[in-house]
């Protein structure tokens, strides 16, 4: 009887997690497993000649591929630029769209739909606001603001790949921040007002606090937003100014596939892999301790 109970019990998992399991395994765990194999070896992606070279392309990336180096340090400021920036603004905007106002579900709709545009469409409608929009202002009004080279300078090229960056992902960001804001005890932010707690002491020593598994949530998914940039990169500057705005993701898809060097490449996305792992565990680690239960 028990193991015909075993056997039901497994046969009702195969039938519901066995398609679900299956396909993750065909597209996360194989590529996977096939890139750690591809990066030990001098294979062009085309044809069946695969050389096993042990860690030759690992010694190339930490000591001669100074285009990889720069775009990893690009990629680390920009994210750090990002993450802080997108929370930050997508807290205030939770803030904000918490109070009592007759338009914050229109406002909260507005300033999630950047989220909805596509990297690829968002990076040219900004490209054409930054090269055409803005000259035309600057042209008309004269404020230096908006007569900077933003996609011609490494440093006004980096800021702009930022601002579109906050742009699109504070809405989403928002919307946890908001859920979260919207659970916290309405008797304890009362009882902390009658004991004459300031605004900022109850944001900072109640409020904050307790929003904590969000704050978890939202760094998580924007350090994986930031160090996975692409198609915002492509569609926006491509890199340039000669590669100063060049991200880790758009220097290995340049290697793997536009130069025909799919085993670099391959090493490079395992060390980007491990570096991001790293990071991101820390983070979650040092968020967690930091998340307390009312």
């Amino acid at each position: 009887m028990n193991r015909n109970k075993r056997l039901a019990d497994l046969s009702l998992q195969a039938v519901f997690v066995g398609p679900a399991a299956l396909a993750f395994a065909l597209i996360v765990l194989v590529p996977f497993v096939m890139s750690i194999y591809y990066s030990f070896t001098e294979w062009n992606g085309v044809s069946s000649d695969v050389k096993w070279i042990g860690i030759a392309n690992y010694k190339t990336i930490l000591t001669d591929d100074k285009a990889f180096l720069q775009s990893f340090w690009f990629t680390a400021r920009f994210t750090l630029a990002s993450v802080v920036l997108t929370n930050l603004l997508g807290f205030l905007l939770a803030m904000l769209l918490t109070q009592a106002l007759k338009t914050r579900n229109f406002l909260r709709t507005i300033f999630f739909m950047p989220n909805v545009i596509g990297g690829l469409l968002l990076g040219f409608i900004w490209q054409f606001i930054f090269v055409k929009g803005f000259a035309t202002i600057g042209e008309m009004t004269g404020i230096g603001f908006f007569n900077l080279p933003w996609l011609g300078d490494e440093t006004t090229a980096f800021w702009g790949l930022v601002i579109v960056s906050v742009w699109q992902g504070a809405g989403y960001l928002m919307i946890i921040y908001i859920a979260a804001l919207s659970n916290v005890p309405k008797d304890v932010i009362e009882a902390a007002r009658i004991d004459g707690a300031t605004r900022l002491q109850m944001l900072r020593q109640i409020t904050v606090p307790l929003i904590m598994p969000a704050v978890t949530v939202c760094l998580f998914l924007a350090i994986s937003w930031a160090f996975k940039m692409f198609d915002l990169n492509m569609s926006l500057t491509k890199g340039g100014p000669f590669g100063s705005t060049e991200s880790i993701a758009l220097n290995i898809y340049q290697d793997a596939f536009r130069n025909n060097m799919l085993g670099l490449g391959s090493a490079k996305s395992v060390v980007f892999f491990a570096a991001v792992a790293l990071v991101t565990l820390a983070q979650v680690s040092f968020t967690k301790k930091r998340e307390v239960e009312v």
